[in-house]
């Protein structure tokens, strides 16, 4: 009887499989692991294999609600003196998510934890009517407990406490941490909460999301969690190189309306708080600063139809003509944006690629190392960050284009983890973005092809074997 249903059930998962349409090699791959190994595989599909696609995660009533918020503060990206390519590219994202396009906005780089914490905190502490926060971890350890208690201060003068921390993120963090959060006064909420029995239809969706919105007036997004090792690198690395923005203006919104979405998909009321005009703060001086931004938010994830930020990028780097710079962490690129990449290459654009040299995950080392020898036959300059663990996620095209954010250049970002990136168009703020890049050149080293091809064949073993996985990756 037993072996009977395992039968039944391997085939209904196939034709399941089958209905859905999906990329063939993905699709075949399941299906091979499926009558290979019957119950394993079974196992498998149910953690990991599943798709949510155009799952709703908010009522349209709820939405049409969030944007009548928002009010028309939105602006025509035909008439911002934008590039043709950014103009197409911003219809893009407003086609994919409705996602508007927002000018006069000021942003604020910050390229370590440091300064990042001390502007955060800073902001945290002069909030008057809410603090909403979204975090993939929240670490119990002294730079957490610091920014805990800020949050529990306002909290108690009266201020609006949300937090969204990820349940898998944030696993290894002890539960009364989180309950003494809430026990301040703090709504803290973990996204996807994994227990028995929703563990198979929670555990392979993860919010990466890593924003802040404070009074509605200002606003942090980016590739930090909340942590120490962010400031000192914590036990594996010298430091801890990410990028994370500040921004000021209306693209606000569009942060708050993203939080409002999942705060409301996890069951919370509907967020309708007004905007209060009013920055949090005025008299913290803000390095690397840049105003008259024009932005705009795209957000993606496993409910989706499209694969929002990876179509995107694809357009930016077809639209490329002279440069396209990347770093990412991890480099697992789709097919589709590998030709992008090699094709941009091939036609002269200067395609660069910054990853660590050693990331805080060896089998995601491993299977992007994997990529490397395609990518230089096209001409594409690989470099490997030395100074310490990259982590951050920013790519530049051409003279305009930027895009910051949480999306680390892998399938898991692209199809599978619920995330936020910013779009600029601006040249100022690409130029500096582009000094940025180069100061981090200097602390990298460029592969060559003479010096890779020599690698142990143990390496490039255990290269191509991990890269078969780099769709669960």
């Amino acid at each position: 009887m037993l072996a009977l249903i395992a039968v039944l059930s391997t085939i209904l998962t196939i034709i399941i499989i089958l209905s859905e349409n999906r990329n063939p090699v993905k699709s075949l791959a399941w299906v091979t692991v499926l009558l290979l190994l019957p119950v394993v595989g079974l196992i498998l599909y149910i953690l990991f294999g599943r798709s949510i696609k155009n799952t709703r995660m908010i009522s349209r009533r709820s939405r049409r609600k969030l944007r009548r918020r928002e009010g028309r503060t939105f602006a025509d990206p035909k008439s911002a003196g934008l590039t043709a390519e950014s103009v197409q590219q911003i219809f893009l994202g407003r086609s994919l998510t409705g996602a508007q396009f927002y000018s006069n906005n000021t942003v604020a780089v910050f390229t370590n934890g440091k300064d990042k914490f001390e502007a955060l905190e800073h902001d945290l502490r002069n909030a008057r009517h809410s603090i909403n926060m979204q975090y993939y971890i929240f670490e119990d350890d002294e730079t957490g407990r610091r920014i805990a208690g800020i949050l529990a201060d306002r909290a108690a003068a009266g201020v609006k406490v949300r937090l969204i921390y990820d349940h898998v993120g944030s696993f290894h963090v002890r539960s009364r941490f989180f309950k003494h959060l809430r026990e301040s006064g703090i709504d803290a909420q973990p996204f996807f909460k994994v227990t028995f029995p929703q563990f198979g239809t929670h555990v392979n969706w993860r919010n990466h999301r890593k924003l802040c919105i404070i009074d509605q007036s200002v606003g942090y997004l980016g590739g930090m969690n909340v942590a120490n090792r962010y400031i000192d690198g914590g036990k594996n690395f010298a430091s801890w190189r990410d990028t994370h923005v500040r921004v000021e203006g209306p693209i606000v919104q569009a942060l708050q309306y993203s939080f409002a979405v999942d705060w409301n998909f996890m069951g919370g009321e509907l967020i309708e708080d007004r905007p209060q005009g009013i920055p949090t703060s005025t008299a913290f001086t803000l390095k690397q600063s840049i105003s008259n931004v024009g932005v705009q938010m795209l957000t993606s994830g496993p409910t989706s139809q499209w694969s929002n930020i990876a179509l995107s990028l694809h357009k930016a780097i077809s639209n490329a003509r002279r440069r396209v710079y990347i770093q990412t962490p991890y480099f697992l690129p789709t097919e589709a944006l590998l030709k992008a990449l090699q094709s941009a290459a091939l036609a002269h654009v200067d395609v660069r690629i910054m990853i660590p040299r050693h990331s805080d995950s060896a089998m995601l080392t491993y299977a992007s190392n994997s990529y490397i020898s395609e990518c230089m036959r096209a001409g594409i300059k690989i470099y490997q960050y030395t100074a310490g663990m990259l982590h951050s996620k920013v790519i530049i095209v051409d003279d305009e284009f930027v895009t910051i954010g949480s999306t680390n250049f892998d399938f898991r970002s692209f199809d599978y983890n619920f995330e936020a990136n910013l779009f600029f168009y601006s040249t100022e703020f690409n130029r500096m973005m582009l000094d940025i890049f180069r100061i981090d050149f200097g602390k990298s080293e460029r592969v060559t092809p003479e010096v890779w091809h020599k690698r142990p064949l143990s390496k490039r073993m255990a290269e191509s074997i991990l890269r078969l996985l780099s769709p669960v990756l």
